[in-house]
């Protein structure tokens, strides 16, 4: 799923809050949170 996430936040299909909120529910861990939005931001 953590793929996934991550391809679709940077295709602009998730916004940073909705990756937060898949990682609220347990569908990625918060270190993938935050390398999913650190990440998007650094590139």
């Amino acid at each position: 799923m953590y793929e996934k996430i991550k391809l679709w936040h940077k295709k602009g299909w998730w916004t940073a809050s909705m990756v937060a909120q898949a990682a609220a529910k347990g569908l990625i861990t918060e270190e993938q949170y935050k390398a999913i939005v650190e990440g998007a931001e650094n590139e």
